[in-house]
């Protein structure tokens, strides 16, 4: 029996880079995957479906979770990985920069989780992954606002760890803190640069989304029936 058969999963961000990827690697183990997003919401795996999601509209996010409700009747496993960046100084960064990540990183998280976190508990089971990232644990320069936003989520999940499991409910919440991966992101970004970032790994070299959805897939499945409130480092031993 496949991993994730019969679950339901919801991933914001879906459409590339490592929402892709943990979409397409839960369906993969038989989960039926809803990949929320604002671009191009076609999948090629029978098992993906491609919905609308703006993360930073409230009425637009309880629309999209009743949607997915009234379709499968449950939410097993959320995945919270939208982000974006605007990096500056904190000197030259502007309101609208702050308010922008603030917005998508962490509100957008709280928006979806808050409807979804109750109905897991309610069920008695579920599974709530944040994607944090490496900036949230280290900090970097030119990234305040991105960094406040990722550290938040790893207090989000340690606080959402301890509400969800009230009332003896086996809901389980973690964070995953990726370092510097090869997403679209990346790919603009010079190479001298790349090997500099690689450079700052153990492991010596940057990583891919695959490897981050491994690690997205032992956390939904019951492989880590016992892991939460946990923040998983997935940066190549990553010294900054």
């Amino acid at each position: 029996m496949k991993k994730l058969e019969g679950k339901v999963a919801v991933i914001t961000g879906g459409a590339k880079g490592l929402g892709q990827a943990i979409a397409l690697a839960y369906a993969e183990e038989g989960a039926k995957v809803i990949a929320g997003d604002l671009g191009d919401l076609t999948y090629s795996h029978p098992n993906v479906e491609g919905m609308y999601l703006n993360v930073t509209d409230v009425t637009g996010v309880e629309k999209f979770y009743q949607s997915v409700i009234d379709k499968y009747g449950k939410i097993d496993i959320l995945v919270n990985n939208a982000g974006i960046t605007k990096d500056a100084m904190t000197k030259k960064m502007t309101e609208a920069q702050w308010d922008a990540v603030i917005d998508v990183n962490l509100k957008g998280v709280f928006n979806l989780t808050r409807l979804v976190g109750p109905q897991m508990q309610a069920n008695g089971y579920g599974s709530i992954i944040n994607i944090s990232s490496v900036v949230g644990v280290f900090g970097n320069i030119g990234q305040a606002n991105y960094a406040a936003t990722k550290a938040g989520v790893i207090g989000l999940t340690m606080t959402w760890a301890k509400e969800f499991a009230l009332k003896g409910a086996n809901v389980r919440v973690n964070a995953i803190a990726p370092g510097y991966i090869m997403t679209d992101i990346l790919k603009t970004v010079p190479q001298d640069l790349l090997d500099k970032f690689a450079a700052l790994t153990m492991l010596n070299r940057l990583g891919q989304p695959e490897e981050i959805a491994k690690v997205a897939l032992f956390l939904a499945s019951d492989d880590a029936s016992y892991v939460t409130g946990q923040t998983i480092n997935v940066n190549g031993g990553m010294r900054l």
